[in-house]
């Protein structure tokens, strides 16, 4: 079995004492590739060294996360952009709007996310997009800036099967993790509605552990738990959830 995590944050201060070991698991449940989003400027070197030690299961991508945003962001996003030059990136982010505990940084998150989908564009690069509190903004930018370039992933999507719907249509995929496992989730309600070849699956370790690892630390070995739950949903082997996911991840990032 061949798993992708397409969003994990290993490089987290959170797995500083066992990190080596995380990505030994990941692998021995597997978890044979993790896809690291950066986060801020701080975390440019982490995440670098954490794929120099591991270049055959880890790929980077690059991007300021919008809680990240602050008054230094045109400063911070020059930075990154002339990260990017250096071709070893596979996708731009974790990018995107995030409105849930404060709006005070709304005109410069949404400049910075206009700013990134411009370098995906540009560059031919997918998207992970992280969207809280901003559905309705999300898609009119969008719609605005899709002109069939655009692709990427709505990281850790738990929306209404109309707003699923909505990113299906302008393009992109879903990426499901430990909290479609939750009792609460409604996403497995219509999940077997929408089209497998559009689902990736991710954990955004450390955060959002699947049932039955509530409460504890995440990590990319806990991907296998999501995958088997989203399995049982579409009614099929675990393996060939696996195959069908890890195709789709292939295919988007053209690995």
């Amino acid at each position: 079995m061949c798993l992708i995590d397409t969003h994990t944050h290993i490089y987290d201060n959170q797995f500083s004492l066992d990190r080596n070991e995380t990505v030994q698991r990941a692998l021995d449940a597997g978890v044979k590739m993790m896809l690291l989003p950066n986060v801020d400027a701080s975390t440019i070197a982490p995440m670098l060294e954490l794929h120099e030690q591991c270049p055959d299961c880890t790929r980077v991508m690059m991007g300021l996360q919008p809680e990240e945003v602050k008054e230094d962001y045109k400063e911070v996003l020059s930075t990154m952009e002339k990260e990017l030059e250096c071709g070893i990136y596979v996708g731009v982010g974790e990018v995107g709007l995030d409105f849930y505990w404060d709006v005070t940084y709304e005109k410069p998150q949404l400049d910075a996310f206009e700013t990134q989908l411009d370098w995906a564009k540009q560059l031919h690069l997918p998207l992970s997009i992280h969207c809280r509190n901003a559905f309705d903004k999300m898609v009119k930018i969008l719609e605005k800036k899709q002109d069939g370039n655009l692709r990427g992933i709505m990281h850790c999507f738990t929306g209404t099967e109309e707003e699923a719907k909505v990113y299906l249509e302008l393009g992109f995929h879903l990426g499901l993790g430990g909290v479609t496992t939750y009792k609460n989730c409604g996403v497995k309600d219509y999940l077997p509605n929408l089209p497998l070849d559009r689902i990736v699956l991710e954990t955004d370790a450390p955060y959002l552990s699947p049932v039955p690892c509530r409460g504890k630390r995440n990590e990319p070995a806990f991907l296998v738990y999501t995958a088997h739950r989203i399995a049982e949903i579409f009614q099929m082997p675990l393996e060939d959830l696996a195959t069908a996911t890890t195709t789709n991840v292939n295919a988007l990032f053209r690995f």
